[in-house]
């Protein structure tokens, strides 16, 4: 199967394109997405259909899936029973291409969608080193999307004999920092789009603002200092998500303020835990508003946040989103939902099982929410119950 643009495509016929086929068959790798999802979590099986798998041409090498050692890798999935629709996104993080499967693959490729990922151009703990300006990294992140989102249209019309009726962005965290982009930047593409615990890069809040005040507050916290608690709470970080700080600072705010600072503004050579952004440079902050956000909304968004988010939390992240919206003129156009105990990830349910709660079942009602509302004619329920497609292969 030919997809635009690709240097290189690879194309396999599986019997179940979900997590419980590909992770068996070799088609998916559990280690991309580690940590998203709760054990408990029960995936779909039993949708049929064709897997491409390739890269599109790039000069970086830190993607070592299929042992290609290639960048902007993707992958693609076309189910048998296809509903016309076709969902798009990239990974939180640094993850790769397989990072959704469990979150986002499955249970759109369960609703009949035709699905397609990218590792997002760049992967790995040093984002810093592709790109020849502070934030092209970052911003390549994008224009994959976009190059993946316009490529997957194409292959979905040909496989199926007709162009796809909606097609979605989604995305957690880094991922759904790409949703918001794509529907402020790219309306033509979309259809709508949902994001999940979704990162931001504004003028005033990101990360480089957001991290340092948790990477200065929590050795006093930890060492019992009630003052360091304090000051992690007016950071923003919320009232019972303590049972997430240890695990945060350790693999979450500590990498990210230095990959993020590294990408943003590499001659900044002090502690990490004493930057501040608003003394830096101005080429600096030229930086991150060629990252940011406007909050001019195109298409329809639907948010879903966490109540105990730790790394993206919702009185500094989602909070400023909305008066971004607000600000454009746009709040016809987003639909939010608070998720009482979600975590930034699910995985994190299990630090604290009766504080943390799972945000996916909630993830997907909203995404058939965005369905209903974007289409109201849209037949939502189980493809293999309403097929509207068989490709021949």
């Amino acid at each position: 199967m030919t997809v635009p643009g690709a240097e290189r495509a690879v194309t396999a016929c599986l019997a179940d394109l979900t997590t419980t086929g590909t992770t068996p068959a070799g088609f998916t790798d559990p280690a991309d997405w580690a940590g998203l999802v709760t054990p408990s979590a029960v995936p779909p099986s039993g949708i049929p259909g064709v897997q491409v798998d390739g890269f599109f041409p790039d000069t970086s090498r830190t993607n070592t899936n299929h042992g290609w050692n290639h960048d902007a890798q993707f992958v693609l999935r076309l189910p048998d029973r296809w509903n016309g629709g076709l969902v798009v996104a990239g990974p939180p993080g640094t993850r790769e291409q397989y990072a959704n499967d469990p979150i986002i693959s499955d249970p759109v490729l369960a609703s009949g969608y035709a699905y397609a990922a990218t590792d997002k151009g760049n992967t790995g703990p040093d984002v810093a080193s592709d790109g020849a300006r502070p934030g092209d990294a970052i911003l390549e992140w994008h224009r994959r999307l976009t190059q993946l989102t316009r490529a997957a249209r194409i292959v979905t019309a040909r496989h199926y004999g007709r162009t796809p009726a909606r097609t979605y962005a989604a995305g957690l965290s880094a991922g759904g920092y790409l949703v918001r982009w794509q529907l402020e930047h790219h309306p033509e593409l979309y259809t709508g789009g949902i994001d999940w615990n979704a990162l931001i890069f504004t003028p005033g809040t990101n990360l480089l603002t957001t991290l340092p005040p948790a990477l200065r507050a929590y050795p006093a916290y930890a060492n019992g200092d009630t003052a360091g608690h304090g000051a992690l709470l007016a950071a923003g970080y919320p009232a019972g998500s303590e049972p997430a700080w240890g695990f945060s600072y350790t693999n979450l705010w500590a990498p990210l303020q230095h990959q993020i600072r590294a990408e943003l503004d590499p001659s900044y050579d002090g502690d990490e835990a004493a930057y501040d952004l608003a003394s830096r440079p101005a080429s600096v902050r030229a930086a991150v508003a060629r990252l940011s956000l406007s909050g001019h909304l195109r298409r329809p968004l639907v948010s879903v946040q966490g109540t105990l988010d730790a790394l993206t939390p919702p009185s500094r992240y989602a909070d400023t989103y909305d008066r971004l919206i607000a600000k454009a003129g746009r709040t016809a156009l987003h639909r939010e939902h608070r998720v009482p105990g979600g975590a930034h990830t699910d995985g994190l349910v299990a630090l604290a099982p009766a504080v943390f709660q799972p945000v996916l079942p909630r993830f997907v009602t909203a995404f058939t929410e965005l369905e209903q509302w974007t289409d109201p004619s849209v037949r939502v329920g189980p493809a293999h119950k309403d097929a509207s497609t068989r490709p021949t292969r």
